[in-house]
């Protein structure tokens, strides 16, 4: 199924564990500051938690299509990433880079971006999220090997 770009009439689904808590918060505020809907699957603080506990509702959400897009955060981005890959209809992008992220768009169809806190900055995670959201996948070529990844 060829998806060229998020539904933003539903919010953004974000979540992170205590080392992405704070760059969570921002991203919030700037999400909203645009005019976005946000659902916050938390965490709500930045005392030490498992991040699975966070990044299986972001997942849930957007495979759900409760959320139009989805966005996780912690130290590496590995831990959010490798859980919300386990759900079927998931495409977790880890990336640290806007051009990271207009790929992870454009070719693979990410519906989930996967923020490294403890490796970019708020200002580079605030431009990646803008260009994640904003980049369609492009089809085509990418379409074939996207269909390819879902385990059936």
């Amino acid at each position: 199924m060829e998806h060229t770009t998020f539904n933003l009439a539903l919010p953004v689904a974000i979540g992170a564990d205590h080392a992405g808590f704070e760059y969570k918060e921002e991203v919030i505020s700037y999400l909203e500051a645009k005019g976005l809907q946000v659902k916050d699957y938390g965490t709500h603080s930045g005392e030490s938690v498992d991040y699975p506990d966070y990044a299986h509702p972001v997942a849930t959400a957007v495979e759900r299509g409760t959320a139009g897009v989805g966005i996780l955060i912690c130290g590496s981005a590995n831990g959010v990433a490798i859980t919300a890959n386990k759900h079927q209809g998931i495409r977790a992008a880890i990336c640290w880079g806007e051009e990271l992220a207009r790929l992870a768009r454009s070719h693979n169809n990410a519906n989930v971006l996967c923020i490294p806190a403890r490796f970019v900055d708020t200002a580079v995670a605030k431009q990646m999220v803008d260009v994640f959201i904003d980049t369609p996948f492009e089809g085509g070529r990418h379409q074939n090997r996207v269909s390819k990844m879902a385990c059936l």
